[in-house]
């Protein structure tokens, strides 16, 4: 699974509040509609100029906070292809595999806001084609890319019954 798009950066403790401000609660039920305000108190233009397949590039304890499952799924519906970053919070993680969204910890601090990236998730590489420089992180475990594979852990179970892993 090869992905490529334009980086987003962020810096550290990208909350889910962040993601999903909470003044837009009342838009829980229209996602769609929630993903319009995804991320615009960090920055107030993301959500009106990101292009499918783009991607999210954070620093450490991206997503820590409330466990919105809301705010996964959002970033999905914006047409972010994946999230990559130092470190995540371990509910968002775990939300993001369960709704599809690709999710990569790696060192992002060669990365810089609007480089081309592309990323191999199976074989753990992100080029920068901007800057000309590989970097590596640890592959996704088969039952996760399964479930990416799959557009998600409710799809993934519609296709192949109870979870078991291998």
């Amino acid at each position: 699974m090869i992905l490529h798009g334009r980086s987003w950066k962020f810096g550290d403790d990208i909350s889910t509040d962040l993601i999903a401000p909470g003044r837009y609660f009342h838009l829980r039920s229209d996602l769609p509609e929630l993903a319009k305000h995804v991320l615009e108190d960090a920055d107030a233009e993301f959500a009106k100029k990101v292009s499918g397949g783009d991607f999210i590039v954070g620093g450490r304890n991206f997503g820590l906070g409330s466990s919105r499952e809301h705010a996964p799924t959002i970033i999905k519906l914006a047409g972010v292809s994946c999230v990559i970053a130092k470190s995540f919070a371990r509910i968002f993680f775990r939300n993001a595999i369960n709704i599809g969204l690709p999710v990569i910890e790696c060192d992002t601090d060669k990365i810089a806001a609007g480089d081309e990236l592309e990323v191999d998730l199976e074989k753990g590489v992100i080029k920068d084609l901007t800057k000309k420089i590989e970097l590596k992180f640890a592959p996704l475990p088969k039952a996760m890319t399964r479930i990416l594979g799959d557009g998600g852990l409710v799809e993934h179970i519609k296709k192949h019954g109870d979870f078991k892993i291998e």
